[in-house]
């Protein structure tokens, strides 16, 4: 007995030197104050490269205000390919932070694992101490004492400490528990910003095919506004060419550029959002990589966290009689859980139901058809004038853009580029819709 109390004790002494309030000994290998003048810089670095984001993002919607001239076209091209070089520089910046941070979080969750195992250890050998004592007679160890109080200390000695480490042991794996789902989120949200930084290189590339137009209208022009102009003028009178060219959908036929026009403006007869916005909209759903519109739902929305868009999914295409392995949809964002967009506006399941109905309503199709470039038009344009689009301002377009794209979220500096490209769009698709209406 006096032997399995003094294990109890040893273990009650070891609990105690290795208690949650302490740091962990791998922790201490890390200067504290090194980590603190890192984070400080990359939290600079990153402020600075944010504020001249900004400052471009200014002149760029400054300088489509001016009337069109070589000057103004170059001034915007530059100030859009500096944009959008910061921007990566930003989010690699973002991406090391969180990389830093997971770092640390790593190593507390190591921590603790070495930490429980130790615990164990200590409740295995008390475990059996305990069994040994239970082999033993409580006269026997009655008798072992000196004296009867004193056997009564020593066994509530015992009991106390024996709770103490089953609640020691019940803390710290709550700690694990809770650290993991913190290393999950946070893995999460650096693959998020791994896709984003990709997704800002399809800009970018995007641009620099402007630049490449830029150089060959430098070329043509020498840099004279008065044959930059005779340009914009040979380009005004291509209004059957704009008319013709096609506008691009994923998971949908591609249509007349004049034709989407069209459904952009039942669109909105029926919600005020701006025709040119809301193909700028379109154009992006559309073009932002190669995972939209190529999954298939039985491998994009395998997961559990997806069961309501499977279910919503299926209520859809059993509801227009549509086979579901047939039907394309969204890729499973490598950093996700669910892809299952649908059709040009990349609804997803549970959201097209909600707005279905009003679909219905405004198209005459009855059940509408995300798949359908009229009925995604008009889906499209009910969402952005929830998220506000219909007042019509750059800033409110702009935000709706970010909201249709991120919900909640949409604030986040990583989206930025999204908003920014819609707009860009909207300016190009506002200049060919003009071309046509004064061709007519």
């Amino acid at each position: 007995m006096r032997y399995v109390l003094r294990t109890v004790a040893g273990v009650l002494v070891f609990i105690a030197g290795a208690g949650l309030s302490g740091s962990f000994a791998m922790a201490q290998t890390v200067d504290p104050a090194l980590v603190g003048e890192r984070k400080a810089a990359l939290e600079r670095e990153l402020a600075q490269y944010e504020a001249q984001i900004e400052e471009n993002r200014k002149q760029i919607e400054a300088k489509r205000t001016e009337a069109a001239s070589f000057e103004r076209d170059v001034a915007i091209l530059n100030a859009e390919i500096k944009k959008a070089q910061l921007a990566i520089k930003a989010r690699t910046i973002a991406i090391e932070q969180l990389s830093d941070t997971i770092g640390e979080k790593s190593d507390y969750v190591e921590g603790l694992l070495v930490k429980i195992d130790r615990e164990k250890e200590s409740l295995a050998e008390l475990m059996r101490r305990v069994e040994e004592l239970d082999r033993v007679s409580f006269l026997e160890a009655l008798f072992a004492r000196e004296s009867i109080a004193g056997f009564f200390v020593e066994l509530d000695h015992y009991d106390t400490v024996q709770a103490a480490v089953h609640t020691s042991f019940t803390e710290i794996r709550k700690t694990k528990e809770v650290t993991e789902g913190e290393i999950d989120t946070l893995e999460t949200r650096k693959s998020e910003e791994v896709e984003l930084r990709a997704l800002q290189q399809l800009e970018k590339r995007r641009i620099e095919e402007k630049q490449t137009e830029k150089n060959k209208l430098l070329a043509l022009t020498k840099g004279v506004e008065a044959e930059y102009q005779k340009l914009l003028k040979a380009r005004e009178k291509d209004a059957a060419l704009i008319r013709s060219q096609l506008f691009l959908l994923r998971g949908s036929p591609d249509i007349p550029f004049e034709k989407a026009v069209e459904y952009a403006n039942i669109a909105f007869q029926a919600t005020n959002v701006r025709p040119a916005f809301l193909l700028g909209v379109i154009a992006e759903e559309s073009n932002l990589g190669a995972n939209v519109g190529t999954g298939n739902w039985n491998t994009d929305m395998a997961h559990s966290r997806c069961a309501s868009q499977r279910k919503a999914f299926e209520e859809i295409t059993a509801e227009l009689g549509l086979d579901p392995n047939l039907m394309p949809v969204s890729k499973k964002a490598w950093y996700g859980y669910c892809g299952g967009a649908m059709g040009p506006a990349q609804f997803m399941p549970t959201t097209w139901n909600l707005y279905k109905n009003l679909v219905a309503k405004h198209t005459g199709h009855n059940p509408p058809n995300p798949w359908d470039p009229l009925d995604a038009f008009v889906a499209s344009a009910l969402l952005l004038k929830d998220n506000g689009a219909a007042e019509g301002t750059y800033a409110a377009e702009r935000r709706a853009a970010l909201r249709y794209l991120a919900g909640a979220n949409w604030q986040k500096r990583s989206y930025a580029f999204y908003g920014d490209d819609v707009m860009a769009l909207a300016s190009k698709y506002q200049d060919q819709m003009n071309i046509i209406l004064v061709q007519r």
